[in-house]
């Protein structure tokens, strides 16, 4: 071999070491490969609060109207009471009753009162009708109500008493004390009638 020849292939061997040595196409670009970053962990989503309720509060119940002052009354008894007869009419020995109320509280009064003769058996009967419980007369405090006890004319089997007792109806069993009242001269007979109780003196007499 020549000494050109081989000078030829010592350069070209020398070459190819070079090239076999020679950095990489990374490391000639000067990169450096780093770790790759971790995922950040996920942030556990916050419950959302949840919305007020939308449900309208219940109505409240209207008053009953049978709750009103008045339907509480109690039926007036003889305890509330002050109680007076007086002659109206002495043809037929009829007589005026009237009640007042002593009390600081408002009564009703209901039906017709119930009227005894003295030391006498009985009692009169009752004339007309009256109102029901819901209109029944209500009594305030110093006011008077007013009914008409007839009598009737003389007879053989008629007798005169000098007094009469009176007890309220009350569509109870409460026990009332009997309220007297002076009534001399009263004819008591099967004719004995009184009215029920009334605001007015004319209509208790005319019923």
């Amino acid at each position: 071999m020549s000494t050109i020849r081989r000078a030829a292939v010592l350069v070209a061997a020398s070459a190819l070491a070079l090239t076999a040595c020679g950095p990489s196409e990374d490391e000639a670009g000067g990169g450096i490969d780093l770790p790759a970053t971790p995922p950040t962990a996920a942030t556990p989503a916050r419950p959302s609060t949840p919305p007020a309720s939308s449900t309208p509060p219940a109505p409240t119940a209207p008053a009953s109207p049978t709750t009103g002052p008045e339907h509480a009354l109690f039926p007036c008894s003889t305890r509330d009471l002050r109680f007076t007869a007086s002659l109206a009419e002495p043809t037929t020995s009829s007589y005026l009753l009237r009640i007042t109320n002593k009390t600081g509280t408002s009564c009703r009064v209901l039906g017709h009162p119930v009227v005894t003769f003295g030391d006498l058996d009985g009692q009169a009967t009752e004339r007309g009708t009256a109102p029901g419980i819901e209109d029944a007369l209500v009594l305030a405090p110093g006011r008077s109500a007013y009914a008409g006890l007839m009598g009737g004319p003389r007879d053989a089997h008629s007798r005169t008493v000098s007094s009469i007792a009176m007890t309220m109806n009350t569509e109870s069993d409460l026990r009332q004390v009997p309220l007297t009242a002076s009534t001399p001269g009263l004819n008591v007979s099967d004719a004995n009638s009184v009215t029920a109780w009334m605001d007015d003196v004319e209509d208790a007499l005319s019923e």
